[in-house]
């Protein structure tokens, strides 16, 4: 200890009290988040008998909102209060989820996973399981019995690669009761919502979970919903996504293929092209991070992500329509247009096209800007 450590005897506490004392403030916060906590459960067994959602914007901003003024009058930065408080509502709302979530919204239903088998089979077969459905799966041997498994059903849910949905569902749709709910879950919405309606005569939805099987948890995962028939009586199946935390989003399927379009298969397929020329051109992967900026680490992370899954899955999604197909011959005719621009060394073109480009992406790129900066922050935080 030095000298300027010791009380000298003008009040001044020494380094060893002063550390006492923000353990003891820190146990105080601890024992603070903790009595929150017990109070949200509170909270949460309240929405969980009124069928409320978890996931409420509006009180989640206007506390924030709150939080900063008081982080400025106390003297601390509200960015970093912010931030802090999010994860505590992240966790709150996971935590409410898993409770809300064990509990069905349509009690003693009886779900049919067809294409159970499946990775995204399997996992909404474990969730409507552990809130209490009685789950019955029909994979690829199980036909012979398809009669019995549809018997008494409240929904059949498809989920079988896209190039085999509307087959499916012909197959499918001669043994579902009047009354059960046919939805699919694949990521284009116009053909088989087109399919559904025309095999059976009951409530229809088309489903898009935009998250796949390994998502830990719907906490704010978005599942857009393209309506088809008699949505009352689908309305039970959209609201058990609700009650496990997702925000359904409800489109036209036209409208949600022409955005998942740009959404799925052209970034999809930018990042398969961009991986393609890498490994064409033998690069030294990790040589390149030792020289990293955070920007490249993202972009070569997102690459990275897609050549780590199913291949087949990500083959389905660029290929799924002639719609898409055609989308990305248009996007390589764009990049072979900026040859000129390269074998000229036209300068002057780069920047006319940058500055027009920027000003038709407007707001948008200040928004680009904060949130990739917060991205950017996090990932020198943990590399």
């Amino acid at each position: 200890m030095t000298a300027s450590d010791k009380n000298n005897g003008a009040g001044i506490q020494t380094l060893e009290e002063l550390r006492e004392t923000i353990d003891e403030i820190d146990e105080q916060v601890v024992s603070l988040l903790g009595k929150r906590q017990k109070v949200v459960k509170q909270v949460t067994e309240i929405k969980k008998a009124r069928n409320l959602p978890v996931y409420h914007p509006s009180r989640e901003e206007d506390l924030i909102s709150k939080r900063r003024s008081q982080a400025l009058s106390a003297g601390l930065d509200p960015n970093f209060i912010e931030e802090a408080y999010r994860l505590i509502l992240r966790q709150s709302r996971v935590e409410q989820t898993q409770r809300i979530g064990q509990k069905a919204v349509f009690p003693g239903g009886v779900i049919l996973i067809v294409g159970g088998k499946g990775e995204m089979g399997r996992y909404f077969g474990r969730r409507f399981d552990e809130a209490g459905y009685h789950v019955r799966t029909l994979g690829s041997s199980d036909w012979p019995d398809v009669s019995q498994l549809c018997d008494g059903i409240h929904a059949a849910l498809i989920s079988v690669p896209i190039d085999r949905t509307n087959q499916i569902i012909g197959q499918i749709a001669p043994y579902l009761p009047n009354d059960a709910v046919l939805a699919d879950i694949t990521s284009i919405k116009s053909s088989p919502l087109s399919a559904m309606l025309e095999a059976h005569k009951g409530p229809v939805i088309g489903l898009h979970p935009l998250f796949g099987p390994t998502t830990s948890s719907l906490d704010k995962q978005i599942v857009v919903a393209t309506p088809g028939r008699k949505l009352a009586e689908c309305q039970w199946l959209l609201d058990q996504f609700t009650a496990w935390g997702s925000v359904v989003l409800t489109a036209d399927a036209h409208e949600h293929d022409e955005i998942m379009d740009i959404v799925q298969a052209l970034r999809h397929f930018a990042s398969f092209a961009f991986g393609r020329f890498l490994y064409q051109k033998k690069i030294n992967l990790e040589r390149t991070l030792d020289f990293t900026s955070p920007i490249y680490r993202l972009e070569l992370g997102m690459v990275g992500r897609l050549f780590a899954q199913d291949p087949s899955l990500y083959c389905e999604i660029i290929f799924a329509s002639k719609q898409r197909r055609d989308l990305l011959k248009q996007y390589i005719q764009s990049l072979q247009g900026s040859m000129d621009m390269l074998e000229g060394n036209n300068k002057e073109l780069f920047l006319g096209e940058f500055e027009k480009i920027a000003e038709w992406f407007g707001p948008f790129s200040d928004q680009a800007m904060r949130e990739t900066t917060f991205i950017i922050d996090k990932l020198i935080e943990r590399f």
